[in-house]
């Protein structure tokens, strides 16, 4: 059984006893800072307005909140409440909005004024939305008055309105309440969909510590300072907010993720840990090298995927890095910490809690050899330390689930040390004449071409079916780089079916806004286009 003290809510109630005056949370760019004790005396007052709104365990409460003390707060509210949030990437509009709120069975709202005029198109379409409270403090605002959203009249809106200040106004914090424990869900948190709609994961409190407790126990200790650059909204984000209040540290964020701002943020605020995703890791390596490079407090970072220059990157900046493999359903199935470790690699089978059991399989479910590709599907032997489903999508959940094993749907391969790497999205994969190619392999190749800074690669339609490799470029210098300079650095160093005939070039990649993965089947639709170089022209 997972202690409570390994629970966000519980944790930060024992440190704000225990250590009341030390700073628990930091906005680096203007210095706001909340205390242990506030912090907690605020979760609690925002518990007993909830309970005033008669939120209960079990509600369902949207929220769409910047990055901030207050989209935390408003998390742990619940938690005490035994209450589930539904927490809405900032990004939703129209119809994505209308459909996470209606889906998710949401009775409440609490949303930042800036998005607040969303809602005016899609009222008619949430009738089962109740109450909409709308928070009004600069919470994030780069530029708090340029938005036109702050003018938008709420009194216009169908739904029961409440202010920040009404919602908060004459409450006292909450006394006597029992809290979450391991097996209560906390979140409903939706994944983006690719060929159908997003479903949404329906995940415990002990799911939300698997993802981040895989932490060495050297990245920060009591009182140190950790920045965690990751959307409040995504597991990410919560997990390691839920990782810094347990080890009793501090979490250090800015509202987005900035590299330009990035060595002045950790240097300003002391940070000894950083936690980065995606293209972070790059966008940091691609900065002009400087003569203070390795003059930074990191001790170290936490960060995925691992790009070719990582041992350089790791010189340059006097650090250490870790590595994981995770997604919002399964927490962190696979880690390495700081000791050498190959690039390209995920990590190794975790030995911690909760002792993933996992397996890479075929299309029967039956365990491929080592060195082979197969589907990474996984369970283990801890209660709710996994996600129990997609909320309403009992045949979603019962695909995933086949034969009491989780199938994560992602391609991987083992060596004979235990290293596993990640290959490709099942879905993700290109077949070129009777060949399976993983895009992840050949994106690797192409990555380490020196003025390619980022690539994807997809397949488009061949003349005679099946599929042709094409790659899409971010370069550093556009007036340099040569398609055909890439294919010839190219021949040598891959193999010759996996050799892209389509070149071409963007100034950036789609990308999700939640965990930064570049957005596939957009690159698909735009297929080849007037700009795209043809190696067969």
């Amino acid at each position: 059984m997972l202690p409570r003290s390994q629970l966000a809510p519980h944790a930060l109630a024992q440190w704000a006893r225990d250590r009341p005056d030390q700073v628990a949370v930091v906005r680096v760019d203007n210095g706001a800072a909340v205390t242990y004790h506030d912090l907690h005396d605020r979760v609690l007052r925002w518990a007993a307005a909830y309970q005033r709104l008669g939120v209960h365990a079990g509600s369902h409460v949207a929220t769409m909140i910047p990055n901030s003390a207050e989209a935390y707060i408003a998390w742990l509210g619940l938690g005490w409440l035994q209450a589930v949030e539904v927490p809405l990437n900032n990004g939703y509009t129209g119809k994505m909005l209308q459909y996470t709120l209606s889906q998710s069975d949401s009775t409440m709202l609490v949303i930042h004024r800036r998005f607040v005029d969303r809602l005016a198109s899609i009222a008619a379409e949430l009738p089962q939305l109740e109450r909409v409270v709308v928070l009004d403090d600069p919470v994030g605002d780069e530029q708090p008055n340029s938005d036109a959203t702050t003018v938008f009249d709420i009194a216009t809106l169908p739904f029961d309105v409440s202010t920040q200040h009404d919602f908060l106004d004459g409450v006292a914090p909450a006394e006597g309440l029992a809290g979450p424990e391991y097996r209560d869900i906390t979140a409903i948190i939706y994944t983006s969909g690719t060929t159908g709609p997003s479903k949404g994961v329906i995940l415990p409190w002990a799911g939300m510590v698997n993802m981040w407790s895989w932490a060495p126990a050297e990245t920060f200790g009591v009182g140190e300072a950790l920045y965690g650059a990751f959307p409040s909204f995504h597991v990410s984000g919560k997990s390691v907010f839920n990782g810094v209040m347990v080890r009793g540290g501090k979490l250090v964020y800015r509202e987005k993720f900035s590299a330009t701002h990035f060595w002045d943020d950790v240097r300003r605020a002391n940070c000894v840990s950083a936690g980065l995703v995606g293209p972070m890791t790059a966008l940091l390596w691609a900065q002009p090298n400087r003569d203070d490079d390795a003059d930074n407090p990191l001790r170290n970072v936490l960060l995925g995927p691992m790009i070719p220059e990582m041992e350089a990157f790791e010189k340059r900046f006097d650090l250490k890095v870790g590595t994981c493999y995770g997604m919002t359903e399964i927490g962190a199935s696979f880690c390495v910490g700081f000791e050498p470790k190959p690039w390209q690699t995920c990590g190794k089978e975790r030995t911690d809690y909760p002792w993933h059991e996992v397996r890479l399989v075929d299309d029967n479910d039956e365990e491929v050899p080592i060195g082979d590709v197969g589907e990474l599907m996984l369970r283990t032997p801890e209660p709710w330390a996994l996600n129990v489903g997609y909320y309403k999508m009992p045949e979603k959940t019962a695909e995933a689930w086949r034969n009491g094993w989780f199938h994560t749907g992602d391609a991987f391969r083992r060596d004979a040390d235990g290293w596993y790497y990640f290959v490709d999205r099942m879905k993700d994969s290109i077949r070129r004449r009777g060949e399976n190619i993983s895009s992840f392999e050949v994106e690797n190749f192409v990555i380490e071409h020196p003025q390619v800074a980022d690539c994807a690669a997809i397949g488009v339609p061949a003349q005679f079916g099946e599929d042709e490799v094409m790659v899409v470029c971010v370069v550093t210098d556009r007036d340099k780089f040569s398609p055909r300079a890439l294919i010839d650095w190219l021949e040598p160093r891959m193999p010759k079916f996996m050799l892209p005939r389509y070149v071409d070039v963007m100034d950036d990649l789609p990308r999700n806004q939640t965990s930064m993965r570049v957005l596939k089947f957009e690159l698909r639709t735009r297929g080849v286009t007037d700009t795209t170089w043809d190696r067969d022209a």
